[in-house]
């Protein structure tokens, strides 16, 4: 189950994660990109931290005010979609007090759709949007207590073995088409890693 106090304890350990990551993500997304993935989910991260003593006790308000920071920390691509991803989980969760693991099937759901409409982006484009899908469907047919954090670990595991022979079609990575087959995408790395911090 999802609730405040949860989220609130996750916090922390997601910044602290994304700091350890950023230089495996700028690398990753180096060979794709412009290697700043990392750095800005670095920036997110410090962000968050400094916000971290006036979190708010609802879900709702945590979410909400963990994108004020993100939204804050960079104008890239990622990281707007970082910030729409948690004002949409705030809005989700206005007037609810926790979230079962189908809850969060639902959520996902609604985060997909958000993102895949402002950032323009398909399922099956090799972007994070289909780890973010992989987790929704295992979720979504779990029962309501169960493990849900093992769970999304191997579902995003699992789409990135299924996409790493694919090419990106999304991003500045799909201007190197072919040459992307056999990467990983880095957006998915970051998500993976983010997960695992939970």
């Amino acid at each position: 189950m999802l609730d405040a106090i949860v989220l609130a304890r996750a916090v922390p350990r997601w910044c602290a994660a994304m700091h350890a990551a950023a230089p495996e993500l700028n690398a990753l997304d180096g060979r794709l990109g412009d290697a700043d993935l990392g750095a800005t989910l670095d920036k997110c991260a410090t962000l968050m931290e400094q916000a971290l003593p006036e979190l708010p006790d609802s879900l709702e308000g945590i979410f909400k005010r963990c994108a004020q920071a993100s939204a804050k920390a960079s104008g890239s691509s990622f990281g707007t979609l970082l910030t729409v991803a948690l004002m949409t989980a705030g809005k989700h969760c206005a007037g609810r007090e926790s979230l079962s693991t189908p809850d969060v099937a639902a959520l996902l759901s609604e985060v997909i759709a958000t993102l895949s409409a402002r950032g323009g982006a398909a399922l099956g484009d090799k972007t994070v949007l289909d780890g973010l899908d992989a987790i929704q469907r295992a979720l979504s047919g779990a029962a309501a207590e169960a493990p849900a954090l093992a769970l999304a670990g191997a579902a995003v595991r699992e789409s990135l073995d299924a996409f790493r022979d694919k090419p990106n079609r999304m991003g500045r990575a799909r201007m190197f088409a072919d040459k992307t087959i056999g990467l990983d995408d880095p957006g998915m790395v970051a998500l993976l890693r983010m997960v695992e911090a939970l």
